[in-house]
């Protein structure tokens, strides 16, 4: 049995992850299923910190939206601009999905704006690809 200094993936799953991205990196990011986002502020502090580079599956359909997961959508106040938030699932009803950031103290969520539609819901976090340190898959439900 082999000890690690440190917990973390193993090389088999770092190796599937780097398929992953090479796969996306090229075709697949063409044919639009997956996108690239860069964190940009503090809200979802621990999990995501400014600068973290996520690898996000764009949803078409959304039946594996569940409480927990980290999903990206647009900016309910100000969806024209394109604006895209990064925010976790705390709750799915008729009502919507209401989203909330991980530093509650920096977060304008739904706290704020209120559950959203799910409509609005553009894709859902897979994967951290940077920066190397940091790779990984960000804790979700």
């Amino acid at each position: 049995m082999r000890k690690r200094g440190r917990a973390g993936p193993t090389q088999k799953g770092r190796a599937r992850w780097r398929t992953v991205l090479a796969l996306t990196s090229g075709p697949a990011l063409a044919l639009g299923v997956f996108t690239r986002v860069t964190v940009a502020g503090d809200s979802m502090l621990p999990t995501l910190v400014p600068g973290d580079r996520l690898l996000v599956l764009r949803l078409v359909h959304r039946p594996g939206l569940r409480p927990g997961r980290i999903v990206t959508v647009r900016d309910p106040r100000a969806e024209a601009d394109g604006r895209v938030l990064i925010k976790r699932i705390a709750a799915l009803d008729a009502a919507g999905a209401t989203l909330v950031g991980d530093n509650p103290a920096a977060s304008t969520d739904s706290r704020t704006f209120g559950p959203v539609p799910v409509r609005s819901i553009t894709g859902t976090v897979l994967y951290r690809y940077g920066p190397a340190g940091r790779s990984g898959t960000p804790a979700s439900g």
